[in-house]
């Protein structure tokens, strides 16, 4: 029998609620259709923000939200998507679809959609084509209180008080869509943007963010970072407050021909297996900013991550429209408590996208809406935000997996505390077993289930159609034990979540 052991006496620092996070960019029908369907649309909604989506999100205690990309955020101009919007600028998405952009969802709408969800907000600059002054003025826009010539724009549109801004990146993927720069070239141009990004109100400060690597382009983090904290003694976070990091499982690299909901048994391992990956990446990314900030006073902003499978038969390839199974699920388990193991640096993280788009937690048909399984995992995820993490292990885990270098261990977790119930998540990757697992405490000698939620445990090709709605849905976990202790019995391809007292 496996062992966690859980030390609910060492609190290890807070899991910052940005954790997570999501991302939202005009790409394909995540948006438009998704989040936005326009004020006069038959669909309900509220200033035109979908109503069953934008409650499905409030349940989900959505914490952050990233805008407007993405590739497209490089080639994103503010001003075309303000004021009037029958007069807004059209134009082509030339990296998604080729579709036509009417610029009917900007800022303003954005601002919108944060404030029906409560969470906070994230601003992707255009550093790629856009210029300094244009980025410049954009912040001005949205958080300047008082006379100025953006600040009178914004109460020309109808919006007389400034904007509550929390993150703002300098760009997006610079090293590639953003304009296929040189980690150094792109160091120099982050200090020289993020000088103009103004700080007009010292009560209300947003966080910014420089754009990190892909992958395990450690050479990436390592220039820029030398390039920012060159000559910057009076910046000692090297201008930055946080540097971002993007990965994406794709079991067979870029192989367009992986299906979202049919694979074998070494597709499903080879998926799990880069899911796991993210530690390594994580570890090896964090190792190089302790060098220049060993303070940890710089996050890590995982800002982009999730699956990326083939698109649905008969879609459009440029739209990145797919399924959702248990697969994704335990993606999703795996990836998180990763995260959390990490909350001294990882800072925030957005998975890819909110809703039509990759790994999403919701898709929608005209006015039907479903919740996928990784929406459920992220509902019970919830009580992590904010939690403080303790420290756990797990011992006698197997390696499983089908095909040598593609394995993974059959169990991972994550434990937290907050407001005095302690939060165990745990995720069963096997196929095929059933995993018992005792939990030792260092010193809780009793203890009361608050709550026991379980996700999968079935077949991991199952999703959720918009004919078979709650195939998979978050359900009561009854397997375990209380004499002499807590006993879970996991069942195969799951993740479940424990809660105490």
């Amino acid at each position: 029998m496996a062992k966690l052991v859980i030390n609910e006496t060492k609190k290890m620092g807070e899991i910052a609620p940005e954790v997570y996070g999501h991302f939202s960019e005009h790409l394909g029908r995540c948006i438009y259709e998704g989040l936005y369907v326009g004020e006069n649309s038959d669909i309900p909604n509220v200033n035109g923000m979908r109503t069953d989506v934008v409650e499905a999100l409030k349940e989900m205690q959505v914490p952050l939200l990233r805008w407007p990309g993405g590739c497209f955020a490089d080639e994103y101009h503010w001003m075309d998507g303000i004021g009037d919007k029958s007069k807004r600028k059209k134009m082509i998405n030339t990296h998604w679809g080729g579709v036509m952009e009417d610029n009917s969802f900007g800022t303003d709408e954005f601002m919108e959609l944060c404030r029906q969800l409560g969470c906070k907000t994230y601003v992707n600059g255009n550093l790629g084509s856009g210029t300094v002054q244009e980025m410049s003025q954009w912040v001005e826009y949205m958080t300047l209180d008082g006379v100025s010539p953006m600040a009178d724009l914004r109460k020309e549109n109808g919006h007389p008080e400034p904007y509550k801004l929390d993150y703002f990146a300098v760009g997006n993927e610079n090293w590639g869509c953003g304009g296929n720069m040189r980690p150094q070239y792109y160091g120099d141009l982050y200090r020289r943007y993020q000088t103009y990004l103004r700080q007009y109100n010292p009560d209300r400060k947003f966080k910014k963010i420089a754009c990190g690597a892909n992958n395990n382009d450690y050479h990436w983090t390592e220039e820029v970072l030398k390039t920012c904290f060159d000559h910057s003694p009076e910046h000692e976070h090297g201008f930055m407050d946080l540097i971002s990091l993007h990965y994406y499982d794709m079991p067979y690299g870029w192989d367009p021909k992986v299906s979202a909901t049919k694979f074998d048994d070494e597709c499903y391992y080879r998926t799990l297996n880069k899911a796991y990956v993210m530690d390594e990446y994580v570890s090896r990314h964090c190792d190089i900013l302790d060098q220049y900030d060993p303070d940890k006073k710089i996050g890590l902003a995982v800002d982009e991550w999730g699956t990326w499978f083939e698109v649905e038969p008969g879609t459009n390839p440029g739209f990145l429209y797919q399924q959702n199974t248990i697969r994704d699920a335990l993606v999703a388990g795996i990836t998180l408590n990763i995260f959390n193991k990490h909350c001294d640096r990882v800072k925030m993280a957005c998975i890819a996208q909110m809703v039509n788009v990759l790994q999403s937690v919701i898709l929608t048909d005209g006015e039907k809406m479903i919740k996928t399984p990784t929406y459920h995992v992220f509902h019970m995820y919830r009580h992590h935000q904010g939690a403080e993490l303790l420290g756990s292990s797990i011992t006698g885990t197997t390696e499983i997996g089908v095909e040598d270098g593609f394995k993974v261990p059959d169990l991972t977790e994550s434990v937290s505390e907050k407001d005095g119930i302690i939060t165990i998540t745990v995720s069963n990757q096997s196929l095929t077993d059933a995993k018992e697992l005792d939990v030792i405490f260092a010193e809780k000698k009793s203890f009361e289930i608050v709550e026991a939620k379980l996700v999968g445990g079935a077949d991991p090709h199952d999703h959720n159609t918009f004919e078979d709605p709650e195939k998979v849905v978050e359900k009561d976990f009854e397997d375990y034990k209380t004499e002499g202790g807590l006993k879970l019995n996991i069942p195969a391809a799951s993740v479940v979540e424990i809660r105490l007292k």
